[in-house]
Formats: structure tokens, C-alpha cells, sequence
């Protein structure tokens, strides 16, 4: 499928199982995969529709999904043996969505190996479609980003990490609670929303296809301890920023 197809699934399968459900959840349609973590109906419907579709355009790949994973964690297992292999995070934000937030989307990345090599956000409410490939650049609605310019004299950053909210690192600004989800958080990143994003954890589906996202901007990803960020990595912390300048300069205010 080319990055056209993908982003046009991704529209339809949206339209069909996840928007309509947008405000409108009815009793039995969200669950809770652990306390505070929401899965709905539309989470499940969306993860099966994307799975088969990218399973029957590329039958000798893994289709790795949230919600797969979630309920088969020997799933991880195959990360770092696999040659070919997608993430699906079907509803990304799921919180947000059930309590009635916009600040959702739905996620694809490709990876060949340890690299990656295509990604795709689409945010339904907000009518946005972030696509990138390697080596191409990262697109908004169809036209091109252009590469992130930050000021290093008065850097912005937020954090999905609510008990950081409002920490000083150093001389910079207090933290400032992210979207609460990755595929809003990374292209408000993309589009000068913030300079950069601390996170507590690193489930590929989350930033893998955000990662991809960001450094067809210009700019870097890597862990908190300066090692870089893989899309195998499942735990530990990860700094998002506009510049491989702004990570030099606020991984030295958190390592």
C-alpha cells in the first residue's frame, strides 16, 4: 500500500467505528485494561479492521496492535527478531476520547529492522493527517512541514507525566501538561506547539510513529540518559525536542 492508501484507511476505518462513538459511548463500551487505563469498543473494531487490511497487503509482516499486545505480551518477544512489522494504536488518547476530548487520533508506523521507515497520525476532530517517510519529510494535510527552528533562549516544554507538572528544570519555564497523547502531543511538537516533551514510558505504538514525525523536522529523540530511542524500547524515560541543541540542553537539566 502506498502512504496514500494507508492515511485513507486509516480515514475510513475512523468514519466507520470511531467517530461515531465520539460523545456518544453507550453503558458497556469502555472497559478499564488496568485502573485509569480505558479501552472501548471502537479501540477493538478499529485494531481488527487495521490489522486485517495491513495483514492482507503484507501477509509476511507482524502487525504488532495495542490491543493485541495488551492482551498477548509475548508479543514483545518478537520485537527484536522481526525483519518487518507495523504498530496500530487504534485509539490513541483513549481518555481523552471517552471523556468527550478531541485530542485523540489513530496511528500506523512501518519499520524495517530497528528503522522507521513510514508513519501515519490521523486525528478525526481535528481533521488533521500527519504523514512522514524517512528521508522525505513530514507532511500536514499534504503540505510539508518545514524544519523546527526553536528559540534556545526561551524553550517551552510539557510532560504526560502529571506529577512533573509545573517543575522548573533549571532556568527554564515550568512544565506544562501535555495533550495527554502522543499523536497530539508530537505534532504540536511538529508545528511550534512546544519545544519539548518528557514521557515516562515507551510503548512503540505510542512514539514510534511520532518519532518518525519529529526527526523529518530537524529534530531528535533519544532517552533521557542520552542513549538512542529504538522502536523495540518498552520502558524507561524519553525526551522529545525540537533540536538535537534543546535535548543537548535540557537532558543535562534531567539526567
Amino acid at each position: 500500500m502506498d502512504s496514500d492508501a494507508v492515511l485513507a484507511m486509516l480515514q475510513e476505518v475512523a468514519a466507520e467505528v470511531i467517530t461515531p462513538r465520539f460523545r456518544a459511548l453507550a453503558d458497556g463500551e469502555v472497559m478499564e485494561k488496568n485502573p485509569g487505563d480505558f479501552v472501548t469498543v471502537a479501540d477493538h473494531e478499529a485494531e481488527e479492521i487495521i490489522t486485517r487490511r495491513l495483514q492482507a497487503a503484507y501477509p509476511d509482516a507482524l502487525i504488532f496492535g495495542e490491543e493485541a499486545a495488551s492482551a498477548h505480551p509475548q508479543l514483545f518477544d518478537s520485537l527484536t527478531t522481526v525483519d518487518h512489522w507495523f504498530t496500530v494504536d487504534p485509539v490513541d488518547g483513549t481518555k481523552n476520547f471517552v471523556h468527550g476530548s478531541p485530542d485523540h487520533a489513530v496511528m500506523v508506523s512501518e519499520i524495517q529492522g530497528q528503522d522507521i521507515v513510514r508513519a501515519w497520525i490521523w486525528q478525526p476532530e481535528l481533521q488533521h493527517a500527519f504523514v512522514a517517510e524517512h528521508g522525505a519529510g513530514a507532511y500536514d494535510n499534504g503540505n510539508r512541514l518545514p524544519d523546527l527552528t526553536p528559540d534556545l533562549a526561551a524553550l517551552r516544554g510539557v510532560t504526560s507525566r502529571r506529577s512533573m507538572v509545573g517543575t522548573s528544570l533549571g532556568s527554564l519555564a515550568p512544565l506544562d501538561l501535555s495533550w495527554v497523547c502522543c499523536g497530539v502531543d508530537y505534532p504540536q511538537l511538529c508545528t511550534g506547539g512546544t519545544d519539548y516533551i518528557l514521557y515516562g514510558r515507551t510503548k512503540p505504538w505510542d512514539h514510534v510513529p511520532g518519532a518518525l514525525l519529529v526527526r523529518e523536522v530537524g529534530g531528535y529523540v533519544a532517552r533521557t540518559d542520552g542513549t538512542p530511542y529504538l522502536p523495540t524500547d518498552v520502558e524507561g524515560a524519553l525526551l522529545v525536542a525540537a533540536s538535537k541543541d534543546v535535548f543537548d540542553t535540557v537532558q543535562a537539566l534531567v539526567g
